[in-house]
């Protein structure tokens, strides 16, 4: 087969994808038990006879999860059916202690909407939405030994702790046209459900945890010959990248896939309808299970659920609750804060926007808040491998650290080591500053005596000063620097040295 890159798969082929996004709920429990509804628990610790399927238990509908799939469905663009029931999706697998999950089926409570999404050049791409249903989740497999799959493991072990937790399945139609820009289409479409589903409260959004995934569908048909129209042209067979956990992995599952299947075609070998996995340390997918014959399940109606009827008045006042659209916001804010493109671009793809946003609601400049959370942060978040979010540092704490220095008590120097007493754990940037002597020196006696003692170290600095060369203060300022450990007022320093000389700027 020949290797191809995803640039020559998509002058060779036109391809057609479609996304499912899993959104996990941030509700204080799950879809139909009363267990709690945490990330990072002990495993196997929140579960009831409800959530394990257990004879006799019977499930109940949590209102808050309806609410909040209403709530995105109506963000999607999407309408609100007046009655949907759930279903029983029946297959087996060891992470649904049930033998089947809890779904909707053919009366997906919000169905057939768009979404607009925004590229980074400004192109607008509408993506159009089939259905966004309810369901609950499955449990977590760990697979023991090997290279952490399936395959080649010892032993696979099972929390249920997730099993139960509401999702919201959002599916697409076939997206045509997006030609070579498909991968960045699609990663712009998740990152934007994304930022929707944090805009609405309705989940954290963490694709790292699992909050929000998604599952990839990629073929590729013929391009149309000279004067046959694209859209007549059928659909090849698909493959299904399952659980992709990344914004960047989106786009290299779908460069991954593209290349793979324009190699088989152009080989003369079929492309297999197929789930694959996806393997973010090599960038490849592997072959799951085979979707070329029979139904994948078996549903029907769930008879101990009632069924779920929203009504009208109840939906319209949920609408007066909707945020603004991500995109929009952003335009707004990049106006509002005078940001260039590629710094809105830089800080929304870094996903930085929120810190930032909630750094100047306490009290930042824009471009201070942007300076320290996409700077010394963002290195230090690199640094230790984590999510900058989850660094033992608040928006709060970095307003109160740029306040410090916009009142002159400390400079950015002192402030970088004041930031790092704060992730260090010894308190807000203020007590930092305080317990490690970190105030700037501003003291005319201190800083005179200071100059005063560089100057008789340097006495030639100070007649090449009254010769006229007043860049050569540089030399004095910065030995007082080093002298008070950078605590000196610099500004101050100059003005004396200059006074000491006997000249003006």
């Amino acid at each position: 087969m020949t290797a191809l890159t995803y640039e020559q798969a998509m002058e060779q082929f036109d391809p057609v994808f479609g996304i499912e996004v899993h959104v996990e709920l941030n509700t204080a429990t799950k879809m139909f038990c009363g267990c709690a509804n945490q990330f990072g628990n002990e495993p196997n610790t929140q579960v009831c006879p409800v959530c394990l399927g257990l004879p006799g238990s019977m499930p109940v509908t949590n209102q808050k999860a309806v609410e909040s799939a209403v709530r995105l469905g109506l963000s999607l663009g999407c309408e609100i059916r007046e009655s949907s029931r759930f279903a029983r999706k029946n297959y087996f697998y060891p992470d649904l202690a049930k033998d089947y999950q809890i779904s909707q089926y053919d009366e997906p409570t919000c169905f057939e909407g768009s979404l607009d999404v925004v590229l980074d050049d400004g192109t607008v791409f509408t993506i159009g939405i089939e259905r966004a249903h309810m369901e609950e989740d499955a449990g977590k497999n760990t697979h023991v030994g090997g290279t952490g799959g399936i395959q080649g493991a010892s032993h696979s072990l099972v929390d249920y702790n997730r099993g139960g937790v509401p999702l919201v399945e959002i599916v697409t139609h076939p997206i045509t046209g997006a030609g070579a820009r498909t991968a960045e289409v699609a990663r712009a479409y998740v990152a934007t459900i994304r930022d929707i589903v944090k805009a609405l409260g309705i989940s954290d959004g963490r694709m790292e945890q699992g909050s929000v995934r998604a599952d990839v569908n990629l073929s590729l048909r013929a391009k149309a010959a000279p004067g046959e129209d694209q859209n007549s042209v059928p659909f090849g067979k698909r493959s299904e990248t399952k659980n992709v956990n990344s914004l960047r992995a989106i786009e290299r599952a779908i460069h991954h896939e593209a290349s793979r299947q324009a190699g088989l075609l152009l080989a003369g070998q079929p492309v297999v309808q197929e789930t694959r996995h996806w393997h973010e340390d090599t960038g490849s997918t592997t072959p799951g299970r085979s979707k070329e014959e029979a139904e994948d399940y078996r549903y029907f109606p769930e008879p101990d659920l009632l069924p779920v009827e929203p009504s009208r008045e109840w939906v319209e006042e949920l609408r007066g609750t909707l945020p603004e659209h991500p995109a929009k916001m952003r335009a707004r804010l990049k106006e509002d804060w005078g940001f260039s493109d590629l710094e809105m671009r830089d800080a929304v793809n870094a996903d930085a926007l929120d810190l930032i946003t909630s750094t100047v609601a306490a009290g930042a400049t824009p471009q201070a808040a942007r300076k320290w959370w996409m700077g010394e942060l963002a290195r230090t978040a690199n640094d230790r491998d984590v999510a900058m979010r989850d660094l033992p540092v608040t928006p709060e704490h970095i307003a109160e650290l740029q306040g410090l220095v916009d009142e002159g008590r400390i400079n950015d120097k002192l402030a970088r080591q004041a930031l790092e007493g704060v992730l260090a754990g010894e308190g807000s940037p203020a007590e930092v500053v305080s317990a490690r002597g970190l105030e700037v020196v501003s003291d005319d006696s201190a800083l005179e005596k200071a100059v005063d003692e560089a100057l008789a170290a340097q006495p030639d600095v100070l007649e090449k000063i009254q010769g006229g060369k007043v860049q050569a203060a540089g030399a004095i300022v910065g030995a007082v620097m080093k002298a008070t450990r950078g605590q000196a007022d610099a500004g101050r320093v100059r003005e004396i040295i200059l006074q000491r000389a006997g000249v003006s700027e």
